[in-house]
């Protein structure tokens, strides 16, 4: 097989693209992490080693978020699938209605998950409009009492993201943030519970980050399965079974990386950046159609559309032999989409850009 030696523009959706002084740092302690003589992949989690990579990534990320001391942070697996399930099952009691935002194929997949284990009320939804925008505070008719408000802060695959949270009318605010957690300023003592999985802006698949609050623990029935036990895995400080060790070890790095650029507000203006630089490109002209209404655009996942579909295959094909991999859209839309989330260069977007141009010049 053909060996590539030089590190092309990932515009994946998740698994995604990693901080490269990450990744090098993690390559230099791979064979053996300094003053422990073994690799960290193998070092025990029971281990003094790795329970300080454990407590630095925790306290790490609290400082990074400026989370309150009334929130407890967990590093779990299972992917935010698992967390579809495991919310409704700790938080939804017996006679009580969960709220659910449908704003795209994730949220919808979290309601239908979520049904499985009690009453669901979908409290507002843009499927109608094919998920292309985030709906008006007007639109969301919240149950009285809900145990919980549950959204999906940024949808991958229809390219929106909630600019402005939706009160929630004093039940707990509960998000799935897999694909924009961490990219921007975020007050995080607004939510009763945040999860997210790792792959997309934390670090590698495998890993799943739950944020939440202390009182919620408490709703946690102890007839639950103990590995779907928020307050068990709490209470174990994510111990209770073998975790992803080299996956929670690479996150402590991501947050660290994070930390260098100035935090969450460094690498909003970063993010802001990027995504400003495609939509004005995507804007410019209208050969390039993007496929989100403007005020719900995500600046995680940029989508758009070319005049036809053949074009579509065309612009895909040679971007992937001009070294720009993974911007064919999901499946189920069609169309293209640009993921560029925290470890995206801002080289990468610039790169983009060019080949547009040169592209529309061509076939215009």
């Amino acid at each position: 097989m053909p060996t590539t030696t030089h590190r092309i523009f990932n515009f994946s959706a998740g698994p995604a693209v990693l901080p490269l002084p990450v990744l090098e740092e993690a390559q230099r302690d791979l064979v053996s992490l300094p003053g422990v003589g073994m690799s960290v992949t193998e070092i025990s989690h029971r281990s003094k080693t790795f329970e300080t990579l454990l407590n630095r990534a925790i306290e790490d990320f609290r400082a990074l978020t400026g989370l309150p001391a009334d929130y407890r942070i967990l590093l779990l697996q299972g992917g935010a699938s698992l967390q579809f399930s495991m919310v409704p099952m700790n938080l939804l009691g017996a006679g009580q209605t969960a709220d659910y935002v449908d704003t795209g194929t994730w949220a919808d997949k979290a309601v239908a998950e979520a049904r499985k284990v009690g009453t669901v009320n979908v409290t507002g939804s843009t499927k109608t409009d094919g998920y292309n925008r985030i709906p008006e505070p007007s639109e969301i008719t919240l149950t009285p009492g809900a145990a919980y408000v549950h959204i999906t802060t940024n949808n991958t695959i229809e390219g929106t993201q909630w600019k402005r949270l939706p009160d929630p009318g004093g039940a707990p605010l509960v998000a799935d943030a897999s694909s924009d957690i961490l990219s921007g300023p975020m007050d995080l003592s607004r939510f009763g519970l945040v999860y997210a999985g790792a792959q997309k802006n934390l670090g590698p698949s495998g890993v799943t980050l739950v944020v939440i609050r202390e009182d919620l623990l408490a709703r946690s029935a102890k007839t639950l399965p103990t590995m779907l036990n928020y307050r068990v895995l709490a209470d174990n400080n994510s111990l209770y079974n073998t975790p992803n060790t080299f996956g929670i070890y690479l996150l402590g790095l991501t947050l660290k990386w994070l930390t260098s650029l100035g935090g969450l507000q460094g690498i909003g203006e970063r993010n802001a950046r990027k995504a400003a630089a495609l939509y004005t490109e995507i804007d410019r002209t209208g050969f390039y159609r993007g496929t989100a209404q403007k005020e719900s655009r995500s600046l995680m996942n940029v989508t758009f559309r070319l005049p036809s579909e053949e074009l579509e295959k065309q612009f895909d094909k040679e971007a992937t032999a001009a070294g720009l991999d993974g911007l064919k859209g999901h499946r189920s839309v069609g169309g293209m989409r640009a993921s560029i989330y925290n470890a995206f260069p801002e080289e990468g977007v610039s790169a983009l850009v060019q080949f547009m141009r040169e592209f529309e010049r061509t076939r215009a």
